[in-house]
């Protein structure tokens, strides 16, 4: 943090843990942060201040930065939407009302952010706590479209695997993520991913038959290796609690009609591949929680790299057909950069984003992409070198990265 910067960390009325930072040049506008995950772990302080950590840039811009952890462990958008709502409250209560509020939501927080600016558009017939609106790396569409290639996963390396569960464990439907009651953990899940495809190992190091599983698996479902276990963890844990958890039960995620491409033998994985029809109730629970409507009255600016790991690139064309569909597009820009990471990008060009917004919100100029790729470089003395922004990049449609499928 900069010198003679005022930090406060404490633990709110419905057990979610904050750091609020306040810098001693404070611009007089708050940076609201919606964290990504969702965390499967209680959550913690420690959690808080890794969130302050990463973001630190915010606070050396000059913004003040508050921070929740949520309430509890596991899948919830509606909830941790209004856990950050509450956080503003209590900032405002304390400190002040701001010049300008931003709503900062980063992966699974971008879901979140867009959920609170809908939540919280209106208050009392009036204009709502929030000026602007800033999405960066986000798991975007919502529940009901984010997840459908973690189904895919699941099930293409059942295929080619074989392992998760064993043939000598008792068989359940993949959508689950695992049963309630299984003791398995994520080591014995990444060394039956290693059995299977050697991924965690050097390519020398890799049987004949484990690089052919491996190149299987990515090719179809379309992620790259580094991301292989960690995108296996989700669809199993994160599943689990989803499914188990908050919606008793009920498959929100189906495969009916996916076409896969870019196997072995696609017309025998189509053939075998295990198929699953989501539950319609559990898929309007899910839409109800997590999918965005699109109905954001407030200036909205977005960055994702376009060789992001986790949240495609391509979530946001379905973003922005939502926008669409709702006639808030005029109120959406989004950018993209020519980077590979997900869980953060260039130090500038957050400081770019957020000063972009802000002439945006009160000046009304719409900011291009181009405009705000100029922005950052002229950030860059100040925060180090790496803008890398595209102007030109537009991603293609999701259905060209994830099988469109059969919906409820």
């Amino acid at each position: 943090m900069p010198a003679n910067t005022r930090c406060y960390s404490g633990q709110d009325s419905a057990g979610a843990f904050f750091w609020v930072a306040i810098p001693a040049d404070w611009n007089r506008v708050l940076v609201m942060h919606a964290h990504g995950g969702p965390e499967l772990g209680a959550p913690t302080l420690e959690r808080a201040t890794e969130d302050l950590q990463r973001w630190a840039v915010t606070v050396k811009a000059g913004y003040a930065w508050a921070g929740s952890t949520y309430r509890r462990a596991g899948y919830g958008v509606t909830m941790a939407a209004e856990d950050t709502e509450r956080l503003r409250a209590w900032f405002v209560q304390n400190f002040g009302t701001p010049r300008r509020t931003i709503l900062h939501g980063q992966s699974y927080g971008a879901g979140v952010a867009t959920k609170a600016a809908e939540l919280y558009a209106r208050v009392d017939s009036g204009k709502g706590p929030y000026d602007g609106l800033l999405l960066t790396s986000g798991v975007l569409g919502g529940g009901t479209q984010a997840y459908d290639y973690r189904l895919d996963l699941r099930v293409v390396y059942q295929y080619v695997c074989n392992n998760h569960p064993l043939p000598t464990e008792p068989a359940y439907p993949l959508w689950q993520g695992l049963p309630r009651d299984s003791t398995l953990g994520r080591a014995e899940l990444a060394r039956r991913i290693d059995a299977c495809t050697g991924v965690r190992k050097p390519a020398t190091e890799r049987s004949a038959q484990q690089s052919a599983n491996l190149q299987a698996i990515l090719s179809t479902v379309k992620i790259p290796e580094r991301s292989l276990v960690a995108n296996m963890n989700w669809s199993t844990f994160l599943f689990r609690d989803l499914v188990q958890e908050r919606l008793d039960g009920g498959n929100p995620f189906g495969n009916i009609g996916a076409v896969y491409s870019g196997s072995r033998d696609d017309p025998l994985l189509n053939t075998a591949v295990l198929r699953y029809r989501a539950d319609p109730a559990a898929v309007a629970r899910l839409a109800a929680d997590s999918d965005p409507t699109g109905r954001v009255d407030i200036p909205t600016l977005s960055l994702h790299a376009i060789d992001d790991p986790t949240a495609f690139v391509e979530l946001e064309s379905a973003y922005r057909t939502v926008r669409e569909r709702a006639g808030t597009a005029d109120l959406l820009v989004q950018t993209f950069s020519r980077e590979s990471e997900h869980s953060y990008l260039s130090d500038a060009e957050y400081p770019a984003l957020f000063a972009a917004l802000l002439d945006w919100i009160d000046h009304g100029t719409k900011p291009t992409p181009a405009d705000v790729a100029a922005r950052c470089t002229s950030f860059e003395p100040a925060f180090g070198k790496g803008c890398r922004i595209d102007p030109a990049y537009a991603p293609q449609p999701l259905s060209a990265r994830v099988p469109a499928r059969q919906r409820p």
